[in-house]
């Protein structure tokens, strides 16, 4: 059954009808919260007309819900098909709405642990760093099977610095899953992960997660996603998306949040209804893109990726295709499925099955895989391009060489080069001299994490501050301006409408209702030079209360200067060990960073000036011996010093700064060429 849905428009978009099957229709109209409610109760403002065919109205209704997504994507491209014992999909969202753990509850219920089986929190993030910092960095794949259904689940980081694993990930997966917060609604990445995948066309299943939240809204949070929906020129097809309701600590899903069942069958249902089979030319020539590439001390490197199409055997010769012209030749040694949480050998995978190969000691993410004789190059992975860089150079401060194992040029531009092997999204150029280095990131958190991946091999080196890159079009100079999100208390308010304004933020929005009673929900458009050491800024005058959130928008006109940072910095006067005696008088002068008994050299930085510009002082200082006794002893007092990571360092360090990274020791230092520039 179709049905036509006008709407009176009340806005400058002209909507288009939708058309709905007879089954979404019915879930509509028995529920204002299984499904899309917001079709029940507006479209672009205006109330709904709906129209139907008298004679058609004789066709009986199912319970289910049928995606209509489904079925205009298989219309498309009538030479190919559907496997349909198959599902990929990818579980896209903002940050810390609850990917991961969703994950974990899928996999536990799924049977793929013993049930007595310890199994740690989170255990998609393997990554010593994504444990720590408690975020997705690296996309991991997984497989469960489901009532004869085999589904691969790639779950992805939310962070937008990592963006570029969402982009290529997409490649592999027919359909995503939406994770978006009860409370929050969508956020800015959720923006960004969606645009990606309504660009290739998937389908969507919109998961309202921690749903058990006493401060749960599932109306305006549907709403707001639809709303999203429509601002991203989704089609007719892709805004009938059906809802899932989802608690992922409890494991639990249901189609209304009133009515959640004891397990995530719902969820299981939807993906294996709502979600396409791969698309598969199952006769043709064999293709697969290598979409990710992983290293085993044993294996060498791991090409993943999906078959799209013809067959793949294990010992089988195969053409690595990069372009039509550039092509070479390899075997397969080993190949690999993922069944559960593990990767199985095989001797043969299908088109439409996600699958690692072995044996080809030079792919490279984007080349294809491709038959000896007759095969052709996929579209290679395009993502978008860094905004921040930062200069990477060897350490020359005195300390050097005392707690790293690599502290060359050589072995730091290894390195460097080394990972652009598999991060797309990344940048490395070589630099003024031959001991320095510009590598460019979509984020300074992009290029930090990559800072403490190397300080953790044993890698010592020194890192400049980071700067937005700029683009001249018809003479005109443009800087990127990225969306930025805040969410406050309202009696900091006016605090942070200031600082945003010193930094040349453009209010677009202001909210009196955040997630929470009494806040206030902000959205600013600010240039990237002006996010940088913002969020230490805006901690500070609201007493950490607030909740910042940014995402690139666009490039724009130059905004302007922009002075990020109004006070100086404490400096060491000479090489030696800092002493209590020195100290005492030192910390009237500002906050210090180091205590007693720590070793520190002349240009090192040592505090934060209470003033504007850079004093040096000695903190080396010990107190004169006499033969006079005293009759009292002097007690000295010292405040505790600040403590500081990494991100703290990168964001506080200005032009005439440098970062020294080691394996056990983070320091702030003067850069000794511009100081002797600057005599």
């Amino acid at each position: 059954m179709d049905m036509a849905i006008g709407a009176r428009p009340t806005s400058k978009l002209t909507p288009k009808p939708i058309l709905l099957s007879s089954s979404n229709f019915e879930s509509v109209k028995r529920s204002s919260t299984n499904g899309p409610s917001w079709l029940k109760r507006q479209f672009l403002g205006g109330p709904l007309s709906i129209k139907m065919d008298s004679k058609i109205l004789s066709t009986p209704l199912r319970n289910s819900v049928k995606c209509s997504v489904s079925e205009a994507a298989t219309e498309k491209k009538i030479q190919l098909v559907r496997r349909d014992g198959i599902r990929n999909i990818a579980i896209v969202a903002h940050v810390d709405h609850g990917k991961t753990t969703l994950v974990d509850a899928m996999l536990r219920q799924s049977k793929v642990f013993r049930d007595n089986q310890f199994v740690q929190e989170r255990i998609m993030d393997s990554n010593d760093l994504e444990r720590e910092r408690g975020i997705t960095i690296l996309s991991k794949n997984t497989s469960i099977t489901y009532k004869d259904t085999k589904i691969n689940i790639i779950d992805t980081p939310g962070h937008s610095d990592f963006g570029g694993e969402v982009e290529r990930i997409l490649n592999m997966v027919e359909g995503v899953l939406l994770v978006v917060d009860s409370v929050e609604g969508p956020m800015p990445q959720t923006r960004f992960v969606l645009k990606k995948a309504l660009e290739f066309g998937h389908s969507v299943i919109v998961v309202i997660n921690k749903i058990d939240r006493p401060s749960a809204r599932p109306d305006f949070v549907i709403n707001s996603t639809f709303e999203l929906f429509i601002e991203l020129n989704a089609t007719d097809e892709q805004c009938d998306f059906q809802v899932i309701y989802a608690s992922g600590l409890k494991g639990q899903a249901g189609l209304s949040p009133e009515n959640l069942s004891d397990d995530l069958g719902p969820l299981f249902e939807t993906v294996v209804r709502c979600i396409p089979g791969p698309q598969i030319a199952k006769d043709g020539s064999l293709q697969m893109l290598a979409t990710n590439i992983e290293y085993d001390e044993h294996k060498g490197r791991i090409a993943i990726g999906r078959l799209h199409a013809g067959m793949l055997r294990k010992g089988m010769d195969v053409r690595i295709c990069t372009s039509e012209e550039q092509c070479r030749f390899g075997r397969v040694s080993e190949l690999f499925a993922y069944e559960k949480f593990f990767r199985v050998p095989t001797e043969l995978v299908e088109a439409g099955d996600i699958c690692a190969v072995c044996g080809i000691d030079d792919i490279q993410i984007g080349e294809t895989i491709a038959d000896k004789a007759t095969g052709r190059p996929l579209p290679s992975i395009k993502v978008e391009e860094p905004t921040v860089r930062m200069a990477f150079s060897i350490n020359v401060s005195p300390f050097v060489g005392r707690e790293g194992k690599y502290v060359t040029s050589r072995n730091l531009r290894d390195r460097l080069y080394r990972e652009l092997e598999r991060n797309l999204a990344m940048k490395v150029e070589d630099g003024e001299t031959s001991d320095t280095f510009i590598v460019s990131g979509r984020g300074t958190l992009h290029i930090t994490i990559l800072i403490e991946n190397m300080r953790r091999e044993g890698y010592e080196f020194m890192v400049g501050p980071p700067k937005v890159i700029n683009k001249t079009v018809n003479d005109k100079l443009l800087e990127p301006f990225e969306i930025a999100i805040v969410e406050v208390p309202e009696e900091y308010v006016g605090a942070v409408v200031e600082l945003l304004g010193r930094r040349r933020g453009h209010m677009i929005d202001m909210q009196g209702t955040g997630r929470l009673e009494g806040t206030t929900f902000m959205k600013y458009k600010i240039p990237t030079r002006g996010l940088l050491g913002l969020r230490n800024s805006i901690l500070t005058v609201t007493r950490g209360t607030a909740v910042l959130n940014t995402i690139f928008d666009q490039y724009g006109s130059w905004a302007g200067d922009i002075s990020t940072r109004d006070l100086g910095s404490l400096v060491a006067f000479d090489d030696g060990t800092s002493t209590s005696y020195a100290l005492a008088s030192s910390q009237d002068r500002g906050q210090m960073f180091i205590g007693p008994g720590v070793d520190v050299y002349k240009g090192q930085i040592i505090g934060i000036h209470q003033r504007p510009g850079d004093l040096s002082l000695n903190v080396c200082k010990k107190k004169a011996a006499t033969n006079i006794r005293s009759n009292k002893e002097q007690t000295v007092v010292l405040d505790s010093p600040m403590e500081y990571s990494l991100d703290d360092c990168i964001e506080y360090i200005q032009e005439d700064e440098l970062v020294e990274v080691t394996p056990l020791s983070i320091r702030m230092c003067k850069n000794p060429k511009m100081t002797k520039k600057s005599r």
